[in-house]
């Protein structure tokens, strides 16, 4: 009896633009400066990551917090957040700040004037979403 996995992996790799894995996806917008909701359908997905999304949140309140308080926060191991923090950090959504405290690596984040217009927009258009929601099911 063939292998349904390898029959799948042949099906999809028949389908896919040679040297192209099958798994790659069309490329997205450029993240950070004109990539949000503004209007349009689609959520910045940048921020709507779970992890991403907890980070812009807790640093909205804040003035900046330290890797280990947003590694608290969120539940999350070293690597999740250090790869999750400098996307935010490449889209200039937030600042990376590293120093030492006596003989301790210190990394601090704050938000930046970008993320937070990139929040906002995020979280007007999930209101948005949401009232549309609740609208359609009191019909």
């Amino acid at each position: 009896m063939a292998d349904p996995s390898a029959a799948r992996r042949q099906r999809a790799e028949a389908s896919t633009p040679r040297g192209q894995s099958p798994r790659v996806q069309a490329p997205r917008p450029a993240a950070g400066r004109g990539s949000g909701a503004r209007g349009s359908a689609n959520l910045d997905n940048l921020i709507h990551h779970r992890i991403r999304l907890g980070i812009v949140s807790a640093l909205a309140a804040v003035e900046s917090l330290t890797f280990n308080e947003i590694k608290a926060l969120l539940e999350t191991s070293d690597g999740n957040l250090s790869v999750h923090a400098r996307k935010l950090e490449e889209a200039d959504y937030v600042t990376c700040t590293k120093s030492f405290d006596g003989r301790r690596p210190r990394t601090e984040y704050r938000l930046t004037p970008v993320g937070r217009r990139e929040l906002t927009r995020y979280l007007s258009h999930m209101e948005a979403l949401i009232r549309a929601t609740r609208d359609t099911l009191r019909r």
